[in-house]
């Protein structure tokens, strides 16, 4: 069995190159009303113009702009009745000079016609007009008005959804009105989750000497269901690496990836490097990031599925997910160009800290309001403590280059 790597720190942008490198996990194909919420896979280009022919935007007359441009309210120009456009259908004449056909916001523009009149700037305005009455038009107006063009929304051709987009009800409204009944997306990815550990029990139990409830897989799994997988609770494996190693071995064929909580670190009893030492190739591709928490993180892939090894401490955990394993799973559902945070406000640090060179440090922090300026108070705690990512409105993020950040400072705090 090869040796496992020892705790060498990597640049956390080089962390987050190697993890967002993953492949996505597959494709397949649901009904449109299944598509929202998941990642495109296949870009939609414009099959036809939309609309493909031009339509009115108000209720009133179909006209040739030329019969009423010189039309006011003292001096209407009357014009007679030749028709309608029906409700879902099409007037079958042309318009000739002199006339008009009455018309729906959303009706397709009659042939011979080039505006439509609004029926405010009409009269009579209300009640039934049959063909062959008149009607009285006090404004004159252009060709093309009232009037959304054929291609003018969207032009045959024209790219409208790309693919690796996570489709919003609205992209939806775009699928439907090409006619995408079914829609290529990315599969779910299915990740399975495991606590390690002998101090762990289950969050039911009551804790012995020495125990502490297993924390990490409620936390990990609602961050996973988030970022838009499938989570499989694999339970709490002891600290014993054969034992370790068949846990992973057992999930990894029914997965796309396995995430490990806790025994990742360079103790005595942090097996993870030793029990994911023997994956298939390429196996750990690194262990340990140069951050602040979370530095114990472990990162593997087993042919193409990622395994990772998480800080145990909760709030190293949560951190580590959001930094850098959220953006990752992402990748793996396929979706491109997604901002990791995009969440987020400008505001003054309340107190002056100091990183550690070349290492990227994340601090909790509680948003407040102080003379009229917003101030990101730093919260008390290390990695060890719980309160201070519950008490937090965010964090901030400390880049490796930065040496120190001063009291007063503007920084950007990311929004939970």
């Amino acid at each position: 069995m090869a040796s496992p790597p020892s705790l060498k720190l990597l640049p956390a942008e080089e962390a987050r190159r190697i993890m967002t490198g993953v492949a996505p996990a597959g494709v397949e194909r649901v009904p449109l009303r299944e598509a929202g919420g998941r990642v495109l896979a296949e870009a939609l280009v414009a099959p036809e113009n939309l609309p493909p022919a031009a339509r009115s935007v108000m209720d009133g007359y179909a006209v040739r702009a030329a019969d009423v441009a010189a039309a006011t309210p003292d001096r209407p120009a009357v014009l007679r009745v030749a028709g309608v456009v029906p409700m879902g259908g099409v007037f079958g004449g042309t318009v000739q000079a002199g006339e008009v056909v009455g018309i729906s916001t959303g009706g397709f523009l009659p042939a011979g016609a080039d505006a439509v009149v609004m029926i405010e700037q009409t009269a009579p305005r209300s009640g039934e007009v049959q063909p062959g009455d008149r009607v009285e038009i006090f404004a004159g107006i252009t060709a093309g008005a009232n009037l959304i063009a054929a291609g003018e929304d969207i032009a045959a051709g024209a790219a409208v959804l790309a693919a690796g987009r996570r489709l919003r009800p609205q992209d939806l409204a775009a699928l439907a009105t090409f006619g995408v009944a079914r829609v290529a997306v990315h599969r779910r990815p299915r990740i399975a989750l495991l606590s390690t550990g002998n101090e762990l029990c289950e969050p039911t139990e009551t804790p012995g000497a020495g125990q502490v409830r297993d924390v990490n897989q409620a936390v990990l799994g609602a961050q996973i269901a988030t970022a838009g997988c499938d989570v499989t609770y694999g339970g709490i494996v002891r600290d014993d690496a054969d034992a370790l190693r068949a846990a992973v071995a057992a999930l990894l064929p029914g997965h796309d990836g396995v995430i490990l909580s806790g025994g990742s670190s360079v103790g005595v009893k942090d097996v993870a490097a030793d029990a994911l030492a023997s994956l298939p190739s390429p196996g750990v591709l690194f262990h340990g990031i140069d951050i602040r928490p979370g530095k114990p993180t472990l990162f593997a892939l087993a042919g193409e599925k990622p395994v990772l090894g998480m800080p145990g401490f909760p709030t190293s955990s949560m951190i580590v997910f959001d930094a850098f394993v959220r953006p990752m799973l992402w990748r793996l559902g396929g979706e491109l160009g997604r901002d990791p945070w995009p969440a987020h406000t400008p505001a003054r640090l309340g107190r002056a800290y100091t990183s550690a060179p070349g290492r990227e440090d994340y601090l909790r922090v509680r948003l407040g309001v102080e003379d009229g300026e917003r101030w990101a108070h730093p919260l008390a705690g290390g990695s060890a403590a719980i309160s201070n990512v519950v008490q937090a409105d965010g964090l901030v993020r400390v880049a490796a280059e930065r040496a120190a950040v001063a009291r007063g400072e503007t920084v950007q705090v990311w929004l939970y």
